[in-house]
C-alpha cells in the first residue's frame, strides 16, 4: 500500500511541474511581446557591494520583460549620452546604481 501511495504522490508532483513548467513558457512567450527591444544583459548583480543595489540588479536580471515595459522617467531615454530603450536598458550597465 505505501508503495502504491508513494507512486500516486510521484505521478501528482511529476504532473504539477509539468503543468508549472508549461505555463511558465508560455507567460515568457506573452511577456517576450511587451519588451521595448532592450536585447542586452543586465550586468551581474555581484559586481555590487551595496544590499539594495545588488538585490535591484538581481530583480532586473530575474524580470527583464517587466522592467523592459516601463518608462525610465530619470529621462535617459532622451539624452544624447544613454539613448535608453527602457528602464532595462538602466540595468545593462552601471547606471541604475547610481
Amino acid at each position: 500500500m505505501k508503495r502504491h501511495a508513494s507512486k500516486i504522490i510521484i505521478v501528482f508532483i511529476a504532473l504539477f511541474l509539468y503543468a508549472a513548467f508549461a505555463n511558465a513558457a508560455e507567460k515568457g512567450q506573452r511577456d517576450e511581446s511587451l519588451r521595448k527591444s532592450e536585447r542586452r544583459i543586465t550586468l551581474d548583480p555581484n559586481l555590487f557591494s551595496a544590499p539594495q543595489i545588488k538585490e535591484s540588479y538581481h530583480a532586473a536580471k530575474e524580470i527583464p520583460w517587466v522592467l523592459d515595459s516601463i518608462y525610465c522617467y530619470c529621462m535617459c531615454k532622451e539624452s544624447p549620452v544613454f539613448r535608453h530603450k527602457s528602464l532595462l536598458s538602466c540595468y545593462v550597465d552601471n547606471h541604475a546604481a547610481g
